[in-house]
């Protein structure tokens, strides 16, 4: 598959060199492919999975299913054609498999007949299926779906001669969160719910409310829908706040089974029925707040807590077949792990290393799956590839894929070093990597750039990042960390941050800086900064606070706190879990907390670099410090990515402008080994 797009392009591209290199380049990220969404069959005979592509000629992100065995026999395609065929659910009885394909044009959900191969189309409907789930008989499955509705306007029109060539009318808003970042302005209309038999027919509507309702399961005795949503009446006001219901085929009636300030969701089913696993907390109304494992009865009652005192972010929850105990995933230090906790809530850890799900930046991304007698199948996430297929037994690993062999076994990476160092404001331990040149020389100095992560909750980690090699090929040494507020550490290192962002993180992300200068091969007059989203929010803080870096590239940055709040697309929640009172009760700390508010310190060349379509940080904010940098008198340029949302790199062509954008700005202040420019 990928040969045969690497050949294409090869032929197609005037502007290619002949000359074949071993670093890694801008136009391998077309080469390079992941596993996602390994299902591992009921027997845990057979693995499906997700084999992810690009297609040079289209720009697109492609995906086919795949199957192996599970000790990585007859490894072979279920389906093939570039298409995006995703989301593989296998029936309780291991004999059918659904999955969702794009292949004649739109979204549709397809059923496979294991044995014969035989394939149908099931849905024929005119948006997108949500997340696919089988009924307990495997006779019906059930899906979420937008389903739309007349958008009312108070603006009365008159009727337009024929013929007359008018403006588009005018668009009436009159809800709180009227866009979305990578969906655009929302169309009047919720998520609904809905059944189909595996005969196939028309999807038959089981909600029709005005609320947006979550991805249901299947009751034991296939009566009703179990699904989780925000049904409060002034639900968009309290985005948290979501409960565990349940939905009657025969009538429609609702009935809530949590009830308690805070999100609960991810139901799943014990396979005897008996009882409703699922996460949520109690809402304190903190930035960072830990994701616990509840248990009930399947009526609703007796909710209990499972994970006691466990001080990390439990996700993606999946029941043992004998009733005893879940499986789980939580990251740790950089290192996602796969988890068994009983009923009691004594937990062992079973395999670790899961993730490569995040092709551009290391953030930690994950998914596996289990078999009922205890396989597993996971992605396996290194610093040395992307994700590949593992699967095991009680820690019994084995590695089944190399999807990038083709490629990485001629290109030379970056090495990729951990390093542990102590924060100057507390002395507080943070964890960060160091990726170096593949032609390193120790007795050398290299420029270094630090690269930031965003969230602000959200990690980093020991996997493969497209845009750190890249930066190493390009000869320089770069600094990854998890400051403070970054997840994986705990609640309460989460939460240094609550209404207090960004603070101390410059100190970690300082004190970084020095660790690695302190090895003696860093060229200190060439320090680099760059990062994206909560990370361009600190580098534009850094670049307020030190003119210590020779360029900056502030990408996809939040500037002014008070615009943000009122122009991002979660402004109930932003105003909510950030601050302690909106822009207008305390204007003060809203400006202190901006990078805008630190703009007549800065020295530093910096670009700014965002998506015209980012609803999560508009262009505007960005817009904001070109313009102030601009007045000041400050070198600066803003690259603006066309169609790009907050997720920069969903178009393989937009990663590699993002990073050539960012190593051209570096190179134009570089200087070379005589202190030239």
């Amino acid at each position: 598959m990928k040969t045969i797009i690497s050949l294409i392009f090869v032929f197609s591209c005037g502007f290619c060199s002949a000359e074949l290199s071993n670093k890694l380049e801008l136009i391998d990220i077309f080469n390079l492919e992941y596993v996602s969404d390994p299902q591992i069959s009921p027997d845990g005979k057979t693995i499906v999975y997700v084999r992810n592509y690009k297609d040079v000629m289209t720009d697109k992100n492609l995906s086919n299913i795949w199957i192996i065995n599970f000790g990585g026999s007859h490894n072979r395609p279920l389906t093939t054609g570039h298409n995006n065929d995703n989301s593989p659910v296998w029936s309780h009885d291991g004999s059918k498999l659904l999955y969702k394909s794009n292949a004649d044009g739109k979204m549709r959900i397809y059923l496979r007949w294991m044995e014969s191969g035989d394939v149908s189309i099931l849905t024929n409907t005119p948006k997108s299926p949500g997340a696919v789930t089988w009924s307990k008989d495997d006779k019906h499955i059930a899906f979420s779906m937008f389903a739309g509705t007349d958008a009312s306007s108070i603006i009365k029109l008159p009727k337009k001669p024929d013929g007359a060539k008018w403006s588009k009318p005018p668009i009436y808003i009159d809800k709180l969160n009227y866009r979305a970042d990578g969906q655009g302005y929302l169309k009047s209309g919720f998520r609904q719910l809905f059944t189909l038999p595996i005969s196939g027919g028309t999807a038959r509507q089981i909600t029709d409310s005005e609320y947006n309702h979550g991805n249901p399961i299947w009751s034991q005795d296939g009566r009703s829908l179990i699904f989780p949503a925000n049904l409060h009446k002034d639900g968009e006001y309290d985005p948290l706040n979501s409960e565990i219901h349940s939905v009657s085929l025969s009538d429609g009636k609702v009935q809530a089974l949590t009830s308690r300030q805070g999100p609960d969701f991810s139901p799943i089913l014990s396979p005897n029925g008996k009882y409703i696993a699922y996460l949520g907390f109690d809402d304190k109304y903190l930035g960072y707040q830990l994701n616990n494992l509840y248990l009930m009865n399947s009526d609703g009652s007796k909710s209990r807590l499972i994970s006691h005192g466990f001080d990390r972010n439990i996700q993606d929850i999946q029941w043992s077949h004998d009733n005893k105990g879940l499986y789980f995933q939580y990251t740790e230090k950089g290192n996602t792990k796969l988890s068994y906790i009983n009923l009691s809530g004594d937990i062992n850890n079973l395999t670790e290393n899961l993730g490569g799900l995040s092709l551009g930046r290391p953030y930690n991304a994950a998914s596996y799956s289990v078999s009922n007698n205890g396989r597993y199948a996971y992605t396996l996430g290194t610093t040395g590839h992307p994700a590949d297929l593992s699967s095991g037994k009680k820690g019994k690993d084995q590695r089944l894929t190399w999807l990038n062999e083709d490629l990485f076994s001629h290109k030379n990476l970056g090495q990729v070093e951990e390093i542990w160092f102590k924060s100057s404001f507390d002395q507080r331990d943070i964890q960060g990597w160091i990726v170096k040149p593949a032609n390193f020389n120790p007795n050398k100095k290299h420029p270094l750039i630090l690269e930031i992560h965003g969230g602000p909750f959200a990690s980093y980690g020991s996997v493969f990042s497209a845009e750190i090699q890249l930066y190493a090929a390009a000869g320089y040494v770069i600094l990854y960390t998890n400051p403070r507020g970054s997840t994986g550490y705990g609640q309460e290192f989460g939460n240094l941050i609550h209404h207090n962002y960004p603070s101390q993180d410059y100190d970690d992300l300082m004190s970084g800086v020095d660790a690695v200068v302190a090895k003696g091969y860093i060229d200190e007059q060439q320090l680099y900064v760059t990062g994206g989203s909560g990370g361009g929010v600190l580098s534009a803080w850094i670049i307020g606070k030190t003119n210590r870096f020779k360029a900056a590239v502030v990408a996809k940055p939040v500037i002014n706190w008070t615009s943000f709040v009122l122009h991002a697309d979660s402004p109930a929640y932003f105003s909510k879990y950030w601050f302690a009172k909106k822009p207008w009760e305390d204007p003060e700390s809203y400006h202190a907390r901006s990078p805008l508010s630190l703009v007549g310190n800065v020295t530093t060349p910096t670009m700014l670099l965002t998506g015209e379509q980012d609803f999560r940080t508009p262009i505007s904010e960005s817009e904001q410090f070109y313009t102030a940098l601009k007045l000041q008198k400050i070198e600066s340029a803003m690259v603006r990515i066309p169609g790009a949302s907050h997720g920069i790199a969903a178009r393989p062509s937009n990663l590699i402008a993002k990073v050539s954008a960012i190593l051209a700005w570096f190179e134009k202040y570089s200087i070379d080994q005589d202190g030239d420019k």
